[in-house]
């Protein structure tokens, strides 16, 4: 078994392997930023903080999009509405608190059209608070307005606009010469159902976006770029449109061609090769291209000298369908380990090995143990760090840090610390080896066998601040940084394929 470099591995194949334009038939995370679906890792409005969103289509036809906000215990929904890109449009907005106390909100000034949202638009509760039982009973997770606070977002594309159709008249913007003036008409199709899907094809590719955490009292800003997936849909003859407020499409509906009833991924693995394989659930082959057995990436927790600090933003974005079992009771676990419901809490843990490396290889190894499965939590959970939520948070704690009653740089709820070697360094976070071994089953190669991919899928960015008190007399200056993740992937399989040998 082999592991390679995903940054490597995604050029490598990019350059190298023939027919690369042929992913566009299978769900792929695409390296460049453009795909069907979009992944935001976070949002947050703790510590002060909003969250601006962008979206942009870049194609020649209109979009209808799912946006789907949900919170960061258990991926329950807090807010589901449909948008309407016109070609090459571009929708903004931003997350902020209704009160210190309070839940989030999602304010815009876009004109853009949308099915059904206020402005501001409260996140609301019922998916998690039992208000939509039996379709969504409460969980074990808290139930307060509170839980709305941080979380991600994922937008699907769920049909392209016919050109010419009423839906695309009224959804495009109507221009006066004046920049930022041209505004749609928004009015009916949008908001009857059936007329809105009649006017509606495949989706295709086209959309790229990018969130950022921003303080404005503080001067802090912490940008990313959306994950882009590709190959999302491609049925010829349907589209995936579905009213407001429903849980449809989701990250289970990726269905191509190459598998009926399924769907394909394509991921880049060792020296560049390419894997094929072919799922019976879309939702594997999505999981699929986020697999990673370890994740690195960098910290700074020089508090003294420089005020620094060091948070990873760790999103999994497929895990509520494999352990929220009040919503799937019938899901397999597998990758993951542990239901949702299995603490008072809300928490569904899975274990992870940490190496935190100075900048002079002096390191720190925090071992994982070897749990028999099924896992058991008293003896299991209490011996090695974990990470319990679909959104997780590690905070990196340099030698005179105090332990943060919330993460130092995001503020978020949901997170872990780490106590760091040295100020400044690297570290590797293991995610296959916990628990007995964290693997994705039901992949089948192209060519026969079945193959296994080793770790847990997961996506998310190390955000780091510091902070100059020595900029000018009296101005406190901050610096932020965000990084993505670098990841390895290692996969075992019964056929003949390069790739996992």
């Amino acid at each position: 078994m082999k592991r390679n470099s995903l940054t490597t591995a995604v050029v490598a194949g990019i350059a190298g392997v023939a027919g690369f334009a042929g992913l566009a038939n299978a769900v792929d995370l695409n390296p460049d930023g453009v795909g069907q679906v979009l992944i935001y890792p976070y949002f947050t409005v703790n510590k002060g903080q909003d969250t601006l969103l962008s979206v942009v289509n870049t194609a020649d036809v209109g979009k209808a999009v799912k946006v789907r906000f949900l919170e960061g215990y258990n991926s329950r929904e807090v807010l589901d509405f449909n948008l309407f890109l016109s070609p090459h449009d571009v929708w903004t907005a931003a997350v902020t608190q209704v009160s210190d106390d309070g839940g989030a909100q999602l304010i815009t000034s876009d004109h853009s059209c949308t099915d059904t949202i206020t402005n501001p638009q409260p996140f609301l509760p019922y998916a998690y608070d039992g208000s939509l039982a039996p379709a969504q009973p409460a969980d074990n997770g808290p139930q307060d307005i509170t839980r709305t606070r941080e979380g991600y977002v994922e937008i699907i594309t769920m049909g392209d606009i016919i050109p010419g159709s009423d839906l695309d008249v009224v959804t495009t913007h109507v221009q006066n010469g004046t920049p930022d003036a041209g505004t749609p008409d928004c009015g009916a199709p949008v908001g009857n159902d059936t007329a809105t899907a009649a006017d509606l094809q495949t989706p295709t590719s086209g959309l790229f976006g990018s969130g950022a955490v921003a303080n404005v009292s503080v001067g802090t800003y912490f940008a990313y770029n959306a994950d882009a997936i590709e190959g999302f849909y491609d049925n010829p003859t349907g589209n995936l449109y579905t009213p407001a407020g429903s849980l449809l499409p989701s990250l289970q509906s990726a269905s191509n061609a190459a598998v009926p009833g399924g769907a394909q991924a394509f991921l880049f693995l060792n020296n560049g090769q390419l894997l094929t394989a072919n799922y019976a659930r879309g939702l594997d082959a999505v999981s699929a291209v986020f697999m990673a057995d370890a994740v690195y990436n960098e910290y700074f927790v020089d508090d003294v000298n420089f005020g620094a600090a060091s948070d990873w933003v760790l999103t999994f974005p497929t895990k509520r369908f494999y352990v929220d079992k009040y919503v799937y009771p019938f899901a397999i676990t597998a990758p993951f380990v542990e239901p949702f419901d299995n603490t008072a809490d809300g928490e569904s843990r899975v274990n992870l090995a940490i190496v935190t490396y100075d900048r002079e290889e002096l390191n720190s190894v925090v071992n994982v143990p070897r749990c028999p499965s099924p896992v058991n939590p008293v003896t299991c959970f209490s011996q090695s760090p974990f990470l319990g939520h679909e959104v997780n948070v590690l905070s990196f704690l340099g030698p005179s840090t105090a332990t943060p009653s919330e993460s130092t740089v995001l503020g978020s709820n949901l997170f872990k610390t780490v106590n760091a070697v040295g100020l400044d360094g690297w570290a590797s976070l293991d995610l296959f080896s916990g628990d007995g071994g964290h693997v994705l089953a039901g992949g089948t190669l192209a060519g026969g066998g079945a193959v296994n991919l080793n770790g847990l899928p997961v996506t998310g960015f190390y955000a780091q601040n510091v902070i100059n008190t020595n900029a000018n007399p009296g101005l406190l200056a901050n610096y932020s940084g965000v990084w993505r993740h670098r990841a390895h992937r290692s996969c075992s399989a019964n056929g003949a394929d390069p790739a996992c040998s």
